[in-house]
Order: structure tokens, then C-alpha cells, then sequence
């Protein structure tokens, strides 16, 4: 059976009005200025990630943090943006004041890359959040280590002092 130009044309119309178009283009340009905004404005965070086997002593200082390395000390483990790499007690059980796991993590986020040269001394720069009731000992082993492996501005994360 031929059909005729109208119909073939009929035909054809008929079966593209039961396809489903979809343009994802203007979908897909919202969330690319979705993902834009939000790692922009990433930075803008002022709280430290804090975890709940450490207790920060208090501070009266108003200064805000500035973003750095963080360097998590709770009574059992020694924390490293998020990754555990040492328990406190084998720290402890070393005589040595270097703490070489921590060092070597160090020594290896200390080489990434620095994004533009204002940031340079951003670079060696490191926050303690060590817990209120961790020995002296154990602390000096962290800053001792921060030093070594050339972190030489080092500060402390305090819980603000809330007067009552």
C-alpha cells in the first residue's frame, strides 16, 4: 500500500507528537550556578569541625578562626582532616617527643599545591583542637611534631566563653 505525500506527512507528524521531548539544557544550567555558588561560598563557614570525644577549654577571645589545617586531639585518638593517624596511647608509650605518622601526614599535605601566593603563608599554618583534659606530655609531642615538619603558625580552637 503507498501512501500518498498527505499522508506520509500525517503519518510522520503523528508519530512525533507521541515521542517525549525533554530539554535539560535549563536544568542543567541551574544546578552548574547551583554548584558554583555553593563551593564559593564554602569558605565562609567560621566553625571548626569539632567532634564529640573532644571538649574545647574556653576562650573570652573574640577573634574569628582562620581556615587551616586541623589537627583533632582527643583522649585516644590524633586526628588529621577527619583521618585517624594515631592512638594516643601509642604516642604516649614512645619516648620520642616526634610522633612519626603525624609528621609524615603533615610533611604530605604540606606539599599541595598553593593556589595563588597570598595564600603562601596560609600554607603553614595548623589549628590543635585538643581536648581540655589531655596531658601536657601528649600536646607538646603534637606541637613538637607541627614544628618539625614546618608548620610554625600554630593555634588553638577554644569553645567561646559564654558569660552568664
Amino acid at each position: 500500500m503507498k501512501l500518498t505525500p498527505l499522508q506520509k506527512r500525517a503519518y510522520h507528524k503523528q508519530r512525533n507528537t507521541q515521542q517525549l521531548d525533554l530539554n535539560l539544557t535549563a536544568l542543567v544550567d541551574v544546578f552548574t550556578i547551583l554548584i558554583f555558588f555553593l563551593l564559593s561560598n564554602s569558605t565562609e563557614v567560621e566553625v571548626l569541625p569539632a567532634s564529640k570525644a573532644v571538649t574545647l577549654p574556653e576562650s573570652t577571645a573574640e577573634k574569628a578562626p582562620k581556615p587551616t589545617l586541623v589537627v583533632l586531639v582527643s583522649g585516644t585518638d590524633i586526628v588529621v582532616e577527619g583521618r585517624r593517624i594515631a592512638m594516643v596511647s601509642d604516642v604516649m608509650a614512645n619516648q620520642d617527643d616526634l610522633i612519626a605518622p603525624l609528621q609524615t601526614e603533615l610533611q604530605l599535605l604540606s606539599t599541595r599545591q598553593v593556589v595563588s601566593e597570598a595564600k603562601q603563608g596560609e600554607a603553614r599554618a595548623i589549628t590543635i583542637m585538643g581536648d581540655k583534659d589531655i596531658p601536657y606530655q601528649l600536646l607538646r609531642k603534637v606541637m613538637v611534631t607541627c614544628a618539625r615538619a614546618n608548620f610554625s603558625d600554630v593555634s588553638f580552637a577554644l569553645r567561646q566563653k559564654v558569660d552568664a
